[in-house]
């Protein structure tokens, strides 16, 4: 497993493909007032940067669940039943806990509140954790993601999403460091109480706003 220095000096395992070491090699550029958090860094390029090897998923079988604490379904969809959902497209910026900004950023796919909506349930509870494969997890509020703050997003820049970022489907909480926009994203499970995820179970933070520069636990 190959290791990359995380920003508060610990060294955290990270899986890195070629796309992350073009990635991280781009030019940095100035960034304008006002969109940039502060620590960030301009990057032209979209770095690649997972938890683990890159999952390559069949759409025949691949599916979205939304599940109630006891892990009772509310809702489930397939490919094209996702697809068949109203759309959103969105051009946003993205922000990576490892310092680099992408601005203008263009997603598309369905919102959180279109989700809950087809389920025909409101949401039990006030946290949810996003589950993907490759066993990562990560937790989000549902006032993070209500409110058209959340895209299930399944297409990028016009384009299909490609697997290492995140296809078929990954999470997008633009206003959140990027960590919290899950890759391969399979279930919204709603939990009673706010609880950490994988890397939050590692020391980063609990929520992780940008702004407030909230990268690891303590910030």
């Amino acid at each position: 497993m190959q290791q990359r220095e995380a920003n508060n000096g610990d060294r955290l395992p990270l899986f890195e493909d070629d796309m992350s070491t073009r990635g991280f090699r781009g030019k940095r550029r100035d960034a304008p007032s006002g969109r940039v958090p502060p620590g960030q860094y301009l990057t032209s390029d979209f770095p690649v940067l997972s938890a683990g090897p890159t999952p390559r998923i069949s759409l025949d079988t691949w599916s979205l669940a939304i599940e109630h604490p006891a892990r009772r379904e509310i809702g489930r969809w397939t490919w094209e039943g996702l697809l068949g959902l109203p759309a959103t497209e969105v051009k946003v910026d993205i922000h990576c806990v490892t310092k680099w900004s992408k601005l203008d950023t263009r997603w598309k796919g369905v919102t959180f509140d279109t989700l809950l909506e087809a389920t025909g349930q409101p949401a039990p509870t006030q946290f949810v954790m996003a589950l993907c494969d490759g066993d990562y997890a990560t937790n989000v509020s549902v006032a993070d993601l209500e409110g058209g703050k959340a895209l299930v997003a399944y297409a990028y820049d016009g384009q299909p999403l490609a697997p290492e970022h995140g296809g078929p489907v990954r999470l997008l909480v633009p206003h959140l460091y990027f960590w919290k926009s899950a890759k391969w994203l399979r279930a919204l499970r709603f939990i009673p109480a706010d609880s950490p995820g994988f890397w939050e179970s590692h020391g980063y933070h609990i929520r992780g706003d940008p702004w407030k520069q909230e990268r690891y636990e303590g910030d």
